[in-house]
């Protein structure tokens, strides 16, 4: 395999989490295979992009992505391109408050063009717990 295929797997994710971030599910969707495991912070596991952007309407007024890097790499056993992208949420809470700055990393794993699972981590719960009074020591 060589960097194009790396730099295809990335451009591939890049696409997906631009039609995710308008939200548009249903072009999210032509990313992903059938079946694509999709799993959000704490565990949770979604069906399809559709799921992912109610869980977000849920959250967040709107939420977008600083997507500063990209990462990937070949796993020479299945041939699967792992992709890491890296940056900063930005948005409102439900309230209208603004946030910016919120950690996240997610990580996919494209096969034969397409993503075939998503893993996504954010900062969103501590700061939601900080909000509340919960969090057990400053952010």
């Amino acid at each position: 395999m060589n960097d194009d295929a790396l730099s295809e797997a990335c451009a591939l994710v890049a696409a997906y989490l631009e039609r995710s971030m308008i939200p548009d599910p249903e072009g999210a969707s032509a990313y992903l295979a059938e079946g694509a495991a999709i799993i959000f912070t704490g565990g949770r596991a979604f069906a399809s992009a559709s799921q992912t952007a109610d869980f977000n309407a849920k959250r967040y007024r709107w939420v977008k992505k600083r997507l500063p890097q990209m990462h990937a790499a070949l796993d020479p056993e299945t041939r699967d391109v792992h992709v890491y992208s890296t940056g900063h949420l930005y948005g409102e809470w439900p309230d209208g408050t603004p946030f910016d700055g919120n950690r996240f990393i997610d990580s996919f794993v494209v096969r034969d063009g397409l993503i075939v699972e998503t893993n996504v981590w954010n900062d969103s719960a501590e700061w939601l717990l900080d909000r509340a009074g919960l969090s057990e020591a400053p952010l």
